[in-house]
């Protein structure tokens, strides 16, 4: 149970009351501060005025969809982790809702007390990108070749272009550059990234890796930086 004093608060846009409700609940049984909104333009007015530290999100919303909704938070919030919630379980659903910057995707129907793991799995790591954010000055920048990756302005330099990275793009660079020289299976990247179930598909971290190749590789038909290795997964190394 948290206590008084660390109580997060968790933003739940829902058009289905009573999975609305349900939900709040058992969250409030958890002891999280829970607020509730009906629709998609309402969220978003809910989400800038109450600053939640986690949004779940339906994408079947009235007035504004929930992609839509993701899409204007990022825009201004790229560390606020956000779970969608949706009936949708089409890939392309999902890999749009990555794409604009979701952080976990359930299906429903769905298990309760996955989603009630799941909501703390995403807390916490949103309390350590914070602590990473307020420490950041330790260590601000990684360069490897002709590339520099600066945490705290969420951006690189990649031989005298600047690229915008995303929050995802950045965890991901992070957990190579913490392994750097070892080979990572894709069922590993999803869990310590995304925290993606192994049924999810492995083309999500390709796509993600074909991007970097192009934003860091001289020749991304020919990577020295991130390898793959048939079958397996993929390794960052340099000089």
């Amino acid at each position: 149970m948290i206590t008084a004093s660390k109580k997060k608060r968790i933003l739940i846009i829902e058009d289905d009351t009573h999975i609305a409700e349900g939900l709040k609940l058992n969250l409030l049984i958890q002891g999280y501060e829970v607020n509730l909104a009906a629709d998609g333009l309402s969220g978003l007015y809910e989400y800038k005025t109450d600053q939640p530290d986690l949004v779940v999100l339906d994408i079947m919303l009235p007035g504004m969809d929930g992609l839509s909704v993701l899409k204007k938070i990022r825009e201004e919030n790229e560390r606020i982790p956000i779970l969608i919630l949706s009936a949708k379980n089409a890939s392309d659903d999902k890999v749009q809702g990555l794409a604009f910057g979701v952080d976990d995707y359930m299906t429903k129907p769905f298990n309760l007390e996955e989603f009630i793991l799941r909501v703390e799995r995403l807390l916490l790591r949103g309390a350590w990108s914070q602590t990473e954010k307020e420490t950041e000055s330790s260590r601000e920048t990684y360069i490897f070749g002709e590339n520099e990756i600066c945490f705290s302005t969420l951006s690189a330099m990649c031989r005298g272009n600047e690229i915008n990275l995303t929050e995802l793009e950045l965890r991901l660079l992070k957990l190579f550059i913490a392994n750097r020289g070892e080979v990572l299976s894709r069922a590993e990247i999803l869990e310590n990234v995304w925290g993606y179930a192994r049924s999810t598909s492995t083309r999500t971290v390709d796509n993600f890796i074909v991007r970097f190749r192009k934003y860091f590789e001289l020749n991304p038909r020919e990577p020295i930086y991130f390898k793959s290795l048939r079958s397996v997964g993929y390794v960052f190394d340099h000089d």
